[in-house]
């Protein structure tokens, strides 16, 4: 099965009555004539306990919620030991166990083996994106199924004669990734499928008869091909004529459905099916936004649809028993041709990994909100209620003092509206303004959305107002929106960002004169943009962000190959843009910083590479413009370890108290 989603930090002690707010409502109750402003903003402004960074990361996080042939486990990936090691959850409530003892390279979870408790896993060496695909046998063996240096490896899909399974690796040439089909028994290998065109390999059908490729051509189309394995034979899905993105959701468990989203229609990606045997395409429904994956559950039974709508993913389970799945039929936004399944007693949420036993009577998935971590659920079918596996939140904190996220739009500098998510801290009012950050996502072409991070709800909680902006070219909104800023770069998207902050200025409990950003990756460039390019902000907390961007679309990793072409027509040739390049990137215009800047960087990241944040650093103290610089010995683009994610949150707090 295939899933496509599209996260960030986390964060210890806990501190009572350290606000200003809180003592002037100590001295207002024990005053024999109390100041009547003074009594006025202790009324209006409650008094929240802070938990310190440590606090915020005793919660744990976990992904993936296999469950094993027996029915009894799920497999997850858990940083509970300080860094991501797979672990085994029972289904019936007893204590989880650790199955891996990694002590510095994260460990993701992919599968348990179709009739026994091995299960595969992938992991890269401190953070430089060099995947392998390990098995681990019940005895605590491992094997690494992928040797070699300076490959990538991904697990692809099992046979469905439970007896092979597939593994795409980038072994023979960096640039492109072949697929073999590996055994079971004795993980022997042969090439299956080797990649001279440059595909991306985005699944396989059970019976390993056809696989489907994924061709980029530009940033508004991309091919949907399937290959028959034996006969050699290419059918394309999509339209010739027309740009459109057509991407593979699932086969179907009888090999002659192709699950597929496109947005050749419309601004949105839409759930088609295709009939390999009958040639024919039908619309599984009509959606006003973007469908995010379809999966069948293992006969076809169910199917499951995650729809992005508006930040939040609806995520809606049907039971399609004795239907053909390339006849399912359409009506007003839902799947009529089967029942939904509606699980009772659910709290409110995102579902996310939604995965089914093998005898399809069970099925687990990972429920997610602001205020809430992923929590493992599992629900055995005409049952009253899930049953909660896990507790993830720290025992310390109450989620009622975390803050869940209101969807607002403002106008930008032209009239566009532009979806935002609006964090408002619990002591924030008109009597007491605090600061806020405008809180930019990675990409280009993210989006921020709900759903628990540990770093947003650390600055909230200690009084900073987040304003996640979805600037014009985040995904999720239409492919219009989503290409508005093509080739663009550093201006409308950071005019967007501009806007956001007069936005803030317009809320009565916002302090219009404290307003600073903060951003990772490509978040982090539009950070730097935003104190190079214009004076509207006080602070800038720059996370693995971009700098200088002539080199960094000179060393793009060689996995990026089939993607390249992509960037380059949103991002510009470095062979034919360099000059333009030169005019948005940061470093080069080092000298119009004036605020104070945080930089965060991982010293193995193969996107970002040290010397950019390096020279960045370097560029501003030069100006004699504070900087404060954390650089991690043991990270890539982004957190694996607790302890960094600890260290990195404590010192954007410490930061934006002493400068913001």
């Amino acid at each position: 099965m295939n899933h496509k989603i599209s996260s960030l930090l986390v964060i210890m002690g806990l501190l009572f009555g350290c606000s200003e707010s809180g003592n002037t409502n100590q001295e207002a109750v024990s005053a024999a004539k109390p100041d009547a402003q003074a009594a006025k903003l202790a009324e209006a402004t409650p008094t929240i306990p802070t938990y310190s960074a440590e606090t915020f990361f005793k919660t744990t996080s976990i992904y993936g919620s296999r469950i094993n042939y027996s029915g009894e486990y799920a497999l997850v990936s858990s940083d509970e030991s300080g860094i991501y090691n797979a672990y085994q959850y029972p289904l019936n409530g007893n204590k989880p166990t650790q199955l891996t003892q990694s002590t510095t390279d994260a460990i993701w979870v992919v599968d348990w083996f179709p009739t026994d408790d091995r299960f595969l896993y992938s992991s890269d060496q401190g953070g430089n994106e060099l995947n392998h695909v390990y098995v681990q046998s019940p005895d605590g063996t491992v094997k690494d199924l992928t040797p070699g240096e300076n490959l990538k490896a991904s697990f692809v899909g099992w046979h469905e004669s439970d007896k092979w399974f597939y593994i795409a690796t980038n072994e023979r040439d960096a640039k492109v990734f072949d697929l073999y089909k590996y055994s079971v028994e004795d993980y022997s290998r042969e090439l299956l499928f080797e990649n001279n065109n440059n595909y991306f390999i985005s699944g396989v059908t059970p019976n390993g008869q056809w696989i489907g490729l994924s061709k980029s051509n530009r940033n508004t189309d991309t091919d949907l091909i399937i290959a028959n394995v034996s006969s050699g034979k290419l059918i394309n899905l999509s339209d010739d004529d027309n740009d459109a993105e057509v991407n593979l959701l699932d086969f179907s468990p009888d090999n002659n459905t192709v699950a597929y989203s496109t947005n050749l229609n419309g601004e949105f990606s839409q759930p088609w099916t295709y009939n390999i045997e009958t040639g024919e395409h039908k619309q599984i429904t009509d959606l006003n936004w973007d469908v995010a994956y379809l999966v069948y559950s293992p006969t076809g039974k169910y199917s499951v649809m995650g729809v992005n709508e508006d930040a939040s993913t609806t995520v809606t389970i049907t039971e399609l028993a004795n239907v053909d799945q390339s006849n399912v039929e359409q009506t007003s936004g839902e799947q009529t041709s089967g029942k939904q399944v509606i699980i009772p007693n659910l709290a409110a949420g995102d579902i996310r990994g939604v995965n089914f036993s093998s005898d399809e009577r069970v099925v687990n998935f990972l429920l997610n909100s602001d205020t809430s971590p992923s929590n493992l659920y599992t629900y055995q079918f005409g049952s009253d209620a899930p049953i909660k596996l896990t507790n993830t939140l720290a025992k310390e904190m109450d989620e009622q003092h975390l803050v869940a996220s209101s969807v607002v739009r403002f106008n930008s500098y032209d009239e566009l509206p532009i979806p935002s998510l609006l964090f408002k801290p619990n002591q924030a009012s008109s009597t007491n303004k605090v600061p806020a950050l405008i809180w930019i996502h990675g990409g280009p072409g993210g989006q921020s959305r709900t759903g628990y991070s540990a770093a947003r709800q650390h600055l909230v909680n200690h009084g900073y107002a987040i304003f996640a902006v979805n600037n014009r070219g985040s995904s999720g909104y239409g492919k219009t929106f989503y290409h508005l800023d093509d080739k663009k770069h550093g201006d409308v998207d950071l005019k967007d960002i501009v806007y956001g902050k007069k936005y803030l200025q317009s809320l009565d409990w916002v302090d219009a004169d404290k307003i600073g950003l903060i951003g990772g990756s490509y978040g982090g460039y539009l950070t730097m943009a935003g104190l190079a390019f214009t004076d509207e902000f006080e602070v800038g907390i720059n996370i693995f962000g971009v700098t200088n961007w002539v080199r960094t679309l000179k060393s793009i990793p060689p996995w990026w190959e089939a993607f390249k072409e992509s960037l380059y027509q949103e991002m510009g040739d470095p062979a034919t843009d360099e000059e333009r390049h030169r005019a948005i990137s940061p470093l080069f215009h080092a000298s119009n910083i004036k605020a104070p800047v945080l930089i965060v960087q991982g010293a193995n990241d193969p996107r970002v590479l040290q010397v950019e944040s390096d020279e960045m650093v370097e560029a501003i103290r030069k100006n004699n413009v504070p900087v404060d610089y954390v650089l991690f010995d043991d990270e890539g683009h982004g957190f694996r370890n607790k302890s960094n994610r600890i260290e990195a949150s404590e010192a954007y707090v410490n930061f934006l108290k002493k400068y913001l």
